[in-house]
């Protein structure tokens, strides 16, 4: 029986699209150890580590390999990976609090809404029928909109490290001056823009209703 078992749980660890995880985990270890010295290849790697995250979605549905383990994979590795590029902004513009705070807010959201989860006893963080909010809804319920969000923000801040030129730049100066100098610049980052700030406003109605939920469960414990 406990031979068995161990089969069992090792096979869980060798699913594709948990392979693919480790793959992404690689990938991002090599982007941040080149991002001081090639603007090009960490920019590459990190973005393809987070198509990857789509694509063993995609692997997970189709070989019906969904697992616990490969969501908490998937949500540690862009926590980290988004973590590490927001702390590297950080250092490279002012105010560069800007981007800790968007750190800590995107850490307390998606922590309160696993929690949350857990104590609500649903399978998924991603299930929020029963929020009132119509974003979280739309933003969980909508694969294409979330992606839009996701995309967005991400390319944000890669855009962000990519036109960065000197140390301690003055963060809407640069912003202004590269989008003013290209057309195509220009366009990209307003789309980019708009995702971002949709998935701050869904980061902040997440947290609250996460933290809502563990408020009421502790009611219901008294």
């Amino acid at each position: 029986m406990a031979h068995t078992t161990t089969e069992k749980r090792t096979s869980v660890y060798i699913y594709i699209p948990n392979i693919l995880g480790y793959l992404r985990v690689l990938l991002n270890i090599v982007a941040f150890a080149l991002c001081f010295s090639s603007k090009f290849w960490f920019a590459s790697l990190y973005f393809i580590s987070f198509v990857c995250d789509g694509v063993d979605g995609w692997l997970a549905r189709k070989f019906n390999q969904v697992s616990t383990f490969g969501a908490v994979l998937d949500m540690v590795t862009d926590r980290v990976s988004t973590a590490c590029l927001l702390a590297i902004l950080s250092q490279l513009y002012r105010p560069g609090l800007i981007f800790l705070a968007l750190l800590g807010l995107d850490i307390a959201s998606h922590w309160l809404q696993m929690y949350s989860t857990f104590l609500s006893g649903k399978s998924s963080h991603k299930d929020v029928k029963d929020k009132s909010s119509w974003l979280l809804r739309a933003y969980y319920q909508h694969r294409y909109f979330m992606a839009f969000c996701c995309v967005g923000s991400e390319v944000l801040y890669i855009i962000l490290f990519l036109i960065h030129q000197k140390h301690d730049e003055s963060l809407i100066s640069v912003c202004v001056n590269a989008t003013k100098n290209s057309l195509t610049l220009s366009v990209l980052f307003t789309l980019a823009f708009i995702g971002w700030g949709i998935k701050q406003i869904v980061n902040i109605i997440q947290m609250k209703t996460a933290a809502d939920a563990c408020v009421i469960y502790d009611m219901k414990e008294r």
